[in-house]
């Protein structure tokens, strides 16, 4: 088996075609020996190799030498996520830590409480270089388990790499990574104590930790100006975040219910068929105890894995004047969704695009805002109405105790992919965002492409009916360039909201 970098196109791809077909049977790591997408606490390995096969797994000071291994898109630096791979390592007490992107491939050692790089090479080197590796985190070379008597021990912990080891090591001097590990949250009750050992079960090949950190996240997506691309990032970033492993839950609580059709919940060519009217986010809403989140959210198959929505209704509208006059209004979506908070990872808020109390709601129950804007002059000026708009939920959020809303930025939508355009004008709409309004600009830009609009277009011929049977662009075209960006922007927010990705 032979790996070419240019093979690899997205995070999947590096971790199907350079680790999983290449690294790990080169290693000598068997399919019992190493496990994917594992998970200990709040802590989400994407592999975990184990010099002997261990079941139940058991991680701490004494359990067999193992290796993280992590994947990251292509385009991805392997810089920014250091911080993680010390924290994986040291807090589970783990050897060694081989993170790539395809293109580069590093190992770290741990060293005490830091990780310190011990080798480097380019993708397309890998080959020439594969025994360097092996040396260093072959199976065989790591079965070796019991620990020299001279092992370091520090507040109780046991240090995994003797004087002797360091030594045989070939760190050069200008390559070493001093990583300083991230707060620590140990009194946390679901936090895991690093000289404890973590035990976690497994069933039918995939790991399940028996605590699961109550971590859910919710984001709202919101512009009050609209065409600006606002369900298409919606929809398509549910589906990249799903396809990361995250259960994922789409709220639409827009009136003109574009997320409820655009994820092929609407089934029906009238009002006499519509399965919807009786069962909505106009529901949940009205209802202090019926209508839980988990009684009105539909399976939506359009994207894999499968994620969940709340549809809306055109019969939102008709509603907003009673809502205004119910003190509890405000507040009942936080209610109903602390219900599910141990059933989904990532909800997503899509808004109207207005200043209403239906956008007011979102942005007081979310944690974090995504402002998509397609950059022109209408949307920008209609940033200053969305400051001010934050203004004024941030003090309602005040006063019922929440803190204010984290601003993930302002996402650039529905951008022309002309060539002159996007090497001249861009960047100058994109450094106008922070100087003129004071907020950030994101790293992901969602351009205006084809694919895009083919897979919302997508539909079924059942009897005599045409059906809307839309999906995602990263099923559609999983290779496309719109494809890679939604998974780029999905990258960006796991990282920002604190969920490894």
């Amino acid at each position: 088996m032979t790996f070419n970098p240019n093979n690899c196109r997205n995070e999947s791809e590096v971790e199907s075609k350079l680790i999983v077909s290449y690294l790990l049977p080169k290693l000598g790591y068997t399919p019992d020996t190493w496990h994917q997408e594992i998970a200990f606490g709040n802590i989400r390995l994407d592999f975990l190799s184990f010099a002997t096969q261990v079941i139940p797994i058991v991680v701490d000071a004494d359990s067999p030498m193992s290796v993280v291994m992590e994947a990251k898109h292509p385009k991805e630096n392997l810089d920014r996520h250091l911080r993680k791979l010390n924290r994986y390592l040291t807090s589970l007490s783990i050897r060694y830590g081989l993170i790539t992107n395809g293109k580069e491939i590093r190992i770290y050692a741990r060293i005490a409480d830091e990780i310190q790089l011990v080798f480097k090479c380019a993708g397309q080197d890998v080959e020439t270089r594969i025994d360097e590796i092996i040396a260093l985190i072959g199976r065989d070379r790591l079965k070796p388990i019991k620990p020299p008597e001279n092992l370091e021990r520090e507040d109780s912990k046991i240090n995994l790499v003797s004087p002797d080891l360091i030594s045989e090591i070939p760190v050069q001097p200008n390559n070493s990574a001093t990583v300083e590990p991230e707060p620590s949250q140990l009194s946390e009750p679901e936090q895991i104590p690093e000289n404890n050992p973590v035990n976690i079960q497994v069933k039918s090949d995939v790991i399940v930790s028996q605590k699961r950190q109550k971590t859910m996240k919710i984001i709202a997506v919101y512009h009050n100006k609209g065409g600006v691309g606002k369900t298409t990032t919606v929809v398509n970033l549910a589906a990249a975040l799903s396809k990361k492993g995250n259960r994922v839950l789409v709220i639409d609580l827009d009136s003109q219910a574009n997320t409820t059709f655009a994820t092929g919940l609407v089934k029906f060519e009238d009002e006499e068929q519509d399965d919807l009217k009786d069962c909505n986010i106009l529901h949940v809403l009205q209802s202090e105890d019926g209508y839980s989140i988990g009684e009105v959210a539909r399976k939506s198959s359009f994207c894999h894995p499968e994620i969940d929505v709340v549809p809306s209704h055109i019969n939102l509208m008709h509603e907003e004047t009673e809502f205004n006059q119910l003190d509890y209004s405000r507040m009942i979506l936080i209610q109903k969704l602390a219900v599910v908070q141990d059933k989904y990872d990532i909800v997503l808020i899509d808004t109207p695009p207005s200043l209403n109390f239906y956008a007011r709601v979102a942005l007081i129950t979310a944690d974090y805002l995504i402002i998509p804007s397609d950059l022109k002059p209408f949307a920008n000026q209609g940033l200053v109405n969305v400051k001010d708009f934050i203004k004024k939920v941030n003090g309602f959020r005040k006063i019922i105790g929440k803190q204010p809303i984290a601003i993930l930025g302002v996402l650039p939508c529905k951008i022309s992919t002309n060539t002159k355009f996007v090497q001249y004008s861009l960047p100058k709409r994109r450094e106008a965002i922070p100087k003129r309004y004071g907020l950030e600009i994101m790293d992901s830009v969602i351009y205006e492409r084809d694919d895009l609009a083919k897979c919302a277009e997508q539909f079924q011929i059942v009897g005599n009916m045409e059906i809307a049977d839309p999906i995602s662009v990263l099923d559609f075209k999983p290779d496309s360039i719109a494809s890679q960006e939604f998974e780029m922007l999905a990258i960006e927010v796991l990282e920002k909201i604190g969920k490894n990705s």
